[in-house]
């Protein structure tokens, strides 16, 4: 995951530096609601320049920061995505 955003998974779901956010944590245990989901879909977007299909918007996707990142960097030109 790229660290941008694992910065702006912190500042939206507003989680503090001493929390780990992992690949695997669930979204829910860091604060995720459906208001906050819908905040964060729109930061993703305006933040990376994409738009995420109405297909990767469900409970999976949004479930953990893995599963996220792995729909925003689908999105993504294969140069801009952190390896």
């Amino acid at each position: 995951m790229d660290s941008g955003f694992i910065d702006l998974l912190r500042r939206q779901l507003k989680v503090d530096a001493a929390t780990e956010i992992a690949a695997d944590s669930p979204l829910r245990d860091l604060g995720m609601d459906s208001m906050r989901s819908i905040e964060l879909l729109f930061t993703i977007e305006d933040t990376y320049g994409i738009t995420l299909p109405d297909s990767e918007l469900n409970e999976t996707v949004f479930g953990s920061p893995g599963s996220l990142w792995a729909a925003v960097a689908a999105q993504l030109p294969p140069e801009q995505v952190a390896r």
